[in-house]
């Protein structure tokens, strides 16, 4: 499929890679998949680039000119909850760690294959990250979640503290609102993976890990200290407090 002819509705692709004639070809798959893919070559752009296109998919060179793919990353994650599968040349288990940690949902060592590239997007595009967007609509609207100073409005979207309104990425807002949903509950990781990624979701669970460190983040609180979301040993996370 060419450019011209991807549909309009096409899920947006953003392939990073310095080496580009392997993103040539990856991003050649991809479009034959139905894809709506761009590329470029550098940390720096590559996040200017997924801020301007909002993409539903990064396909992440680790090793990067201007600042690797960690960065980018990390960077990517303070504003978006778009699917990151890492690629690297070295088959090591940190580099796996690193990426993972900074909120990559996948990973790929090279050589590999850009059928399996395809394969796994489409995997994880095929069910968007969204709570509840097929449940019909309640006869009644539900009263907003409250925890401490922290107001969740599962119509409206929104979250607000003392200090106001907090912005944060969807996949943020629906981890939030599967936990206020049943405040006392201690989720496991793959629990809340269920919830908000859906059951057919595979990756690493411990990404889950690194979007409630964001959300600690946004709401200013502590895991030592939390006054919003708990850690809950060997099991996941939970509210600290029931509504």
């Amino acid at each position: 499929m060419t450019d011209a002819e991807t549909p309009a509705t096409a899920a947006i692709v953003l392939v990073v890679d310095d080496e580009r004639a392997l993103a040539e070809v990856v991003a050649s798959y991809l479009r034959r998949g139905g894809f709506d893919v761009h590329i470029t070559g550098d940390g720096p752009a590559a996040v200017n680039a997924a801020r301007t296109l909002q993409p539903d998919l990064i396909v992440l060179d680790l090793m990067l000119p201007g600042f690797d793919g960690i960065e980018v990353c990390r960077q990517v994650r303070t504003f978006s909850d778009c699917y990151i599968i890492m690629l690297t040349a070295r088959d090591e288990e940190v580099d796996k760690l690193l990426g993972l940690s900074m909120g990559a949902d996948d990973y790929l060592a090279k050589p590999f294959s850009p059928r399996e590239v395809v394969a796994r997007a489409q995997a994880m595009l095929r069910r968007p990250r969204t709570l509840g967007t097929n449940s019909p609509a309640p006869d009644v609207e539900p009263e907003p979640w409250r925890v401490g100073d922290v107001v969740i409005d599962s119509v409206a979207r929104t979250v607000t503290t003392a200090d106001g309104e907090v912005d944060l990425t969807r996949t943020e807002f629906d981890l939030l609102a599967a936990m206020a949903a049943r405040p006392r509950m201690a989720f496991s990781r793959r629990q809340l993976i269920n919830a908000v990624w859906g059951e057919d979701w595979y990756g690493d669970e411990h990404v889950v890990d690194v979007h409630i460190g964001h959300l600690r983040g946004k709401l200013g609180d502590e895991a030592a200290t939390p006054r919003v979301i708990r850690t809950v040993r060997g099991v996941g996370y939970g509210l600290v407090a029931g509504p």
